[in-house]
């Protein structure tokens, strides 16, 4: 299977939770790299490492046959030339639940490679009951003199 060229970072993400949405394996790989120094963290476990087991976890989450919509807020970014570092509140809504699951806190890594980027790492834990996003107030940015 060729892999998608994805020429940002942001193009990335959206396909990894496009394929997260649809339980698309294949799709979902396609997102990540491959490395075998690529690591998961799905919430409450462990984490794996390499592209085999990887595949797998997702694998063995797509087999539940829950059908699952994410809707991300509170998304920041940290990004170079050749590293991006996103942190999202990942809202999960189940089929059939009637109501949401608590937010996840999820933190995604992706490397900008030969063939676009890709990702190398999703930590994802639950956040703490009651969160709220918290940031420090962005001072001004100094002014230049020339």
């Amino acid at each position: 299977m060729k892999k998608a060229l994805f020429a940002s970072p942001q193009d990335a993400e959206s396909a990894f939770y496009e394929a997260l949405s649809k339980a698309d394996l294949d799709s979902m790989m396609a997102v990540w790299a491959d490395d075998d120094d690529i690591y998961c963290v799905h919430p409450n476990g462990a984490r794996i490492t390499g592209v085999e087991l990887v595949r797998e976890s997702w694998r063995k989450i797509f087999a539940s046959g829950q059908s699952l919509r994410f809707h991300l807020r509170d998304q920041q970014y940290v990004q170079g030339m050749m590293l991006s570092v996103h942190s999202v509140y990942e809202h999960i809504t189940v089929a059939g639940e009637t109501r949401p699951r608590a937010p996840v806190v999820a933190t995604n890594i992706y490397l900008r490679t030969e063939r676009g980027w890709r990702m190398v790492a999703h930590h994802a834990s639950p956040a703490p009951a009651g969160a709220t996003v918290q940031t420090e107030p962005r001072q001004p940015a100094p002014k230049t003199l020339h």
